[in-house]
């Protein structure tokens, strides 16, 4: 367990202006709930976003004056919060997720189709008795309105079942992610389960995972893991391998405490733990490395990635694998559409790059891997 943190959490660095958003009528399928980040995108709120000018998936949240039913000791939507927050007004994943309709949210989308803004959508579900039918509403409405932009389902096992699957495939979802988030049994049921009084099971969601890979096929479904929950990096990479294995991705976030949450007071994943994690995921995952040629140590670092020492510095240079992992775009499977600009670290310290990074992000990237604790930009500059 982490000790701990020494002071509060890091500020949003997002102009966000002086609203509040209330939803106590407001269910999907007809409202939905998005990201800062693609609130921004849309115009549907003024912003800017530090070195990006857009997000490039839409993500969406289904969304109940009820909330979620679950109750995730490290979620800013967690049951627990239902006396300090307005459902609709908690933060999530760092960032504020307001509400608009969703026949607001596809016009807007179709009147910027001349900007490419979106390569993707995707639907994140909650755990609540309408979001199966929901998700699918939503998911038949944007096929039909808007074909070419594929979808992806951020699901929720605990209330789903083999044919919910069948049915979001044949809807026309293109792929299908679980956020099992821990990287082991034991930080899932601390986390997750009864332990923290919430429903979710390690073996139920490690179900929906095998039926995802059945239904939607190879490189048709991905995991979201969180680092820094307490694993090793050997244990979130054993997970990252073993999916791999059976044809999908691993989309990574480094733990950041949320605000509210149970773990508020946990620090940050270290930044060179998370350095190590990002690049091995990324050679697992895209550059046909594997877990058995890399060394660990006894506290299950990483010492050797298990490849030659050339081809190990040019990835680093590329920078690639430092990016936001997530669902694909268009032109490169290795880079994401879902860039998540600063969902799990402010501009001051970027954890998942949400753009390319330049010489001077890569040359702060390898001191971090050194073990030096720097930020990526000067707070005076943002």
């Amino acid at each position: 367990m982490n000790a701990p943190a020494e002071s509060a959490i890091a500020p949003v660095h997002f102009y966000r202006p002086n609203y509040r958003v209330k939803t106590p009528d407001m269910r999907s399928p007809e409202y939905v709930q998005m990201s800062t980040a693609a609130a921004i995108t849309l115009g549907l709120i003024p912003g800017t976003m530090h070195r990006t000018a857009c997000t490039h998936c839409l993500n969406l949240l289904v969304t109940y004056p009820e909330g979620c039913r679950a109750n995730c000791a490290y979620c800013g939507l967690a049951r627990h919060r239902e006396e300090a927050r307005d459902y609709a007004d908690r933060n999530f994943i760092r960032v504020d997720w307001p509400t608009a309709r969703y026949d607001e949210v596809i016009e807007r989308v179709k009147a910027g189709e001349d900007k490419a803004q979106f390569e993707r959508m995707c639907i994140s579900m909650i755990t609540h008795p309408e979001s199966d039918r929901a998700t699918v509403a939503l998911l038949r409405k944007w096929v039909k309105e808007l074909p070419h932009i594929p979808v992806s389902i951020l699901s929720n096992p605990t209330t789903m079942q083999y044919d919910d699957l069948v049915t979001l495939r044949n809807e026309g979802a293109e792929i299908f992610t679980v956020a099992l988030d821990a990287a082991t049994p034991e930080i899932f049921e601390g986390t997750r389960g009864k332990t923290v009084d919430s429903p979710h099971t390690w073996e139920k969601y490690w179900r929906a995972i095998e039926w995802a890979a059945e239904i939607f096929g190879p490189e048709r479904f991905g995991v979201h893991l969180i680092c820094g929950m307490g694993e090793t990096e050997r244990e979130i990479l054993t997970v990252v391998q073993k999916i791999r294995d059976m044809g999908g991705h691993s989309h990574m976030f480094a733990f950041f405490p949320e605000q509210g949450s149970m773990m508020e007071e946990w620090n940050p994943v270290p930044q060179d733990q998370w350095r190590r994690v990002q690049l091995a995921r990324f050679i697992i995952d895209y550059a046909g490395g594997r877990l058995d040629d890399m060394r660990f140590n006894e506290a299950g670092q990483v010492t050797d990635f298990g490849l030659e020492a050339r081809r190990l510095e040019e990835l680093i240079d590329s920078g690639t694998p430092f990016r936001t992992s997530g669902c694909p775009g268009k032109t490169d499977e290795a880079v994401s559409a879902c860039n998540r600009p600063y969902g799990d670290s402010s501009p001051s310290n970027i954890r998942s790059f949400p753009f390319a990074l330049d010489a001077a992000d890569v040359a702060i990237v390898r001191r971090q891997m050194a073990g030096e604790e720097i930020g990526t930009v000067d707070h005076e500059m943002l």
